[in-house]
């Protein structure tokens, strides 16, 4: 599993997303397993996807983060 505190300190530090909205979202992943953590052009988002990716992998965490077409 991958920590609580380690997905909101993703959302916050590649997303830019305040304290409680990073929370929001985090809970919405774990109760409905997805989760809204913005809206960007591909190359923006490719690049967070392969970041987060990354930073999981790092940490040995099986975080996932994808991205969707609008």
């Amino acid at each position: 599993y991958t920590p609580m505190d380690f997905v909101v300190g993703v959302l916050e530090i590649f997303f830019a997303l305040p304290f409680a909205q990073a929370v929001k979202v985090m809970l919405d992943v774990h109760h409905h397993g997805k989760g809204i953590c913005g809206t960007y052009t591909r190359d923006i988002a490719e690049t967070k996807v392969a970041q987060v990716g990354e930073l999981a992998r790092l940490h040995d965490h099986p975080l996932l983060c994808r991205m969707e077409k609008l």
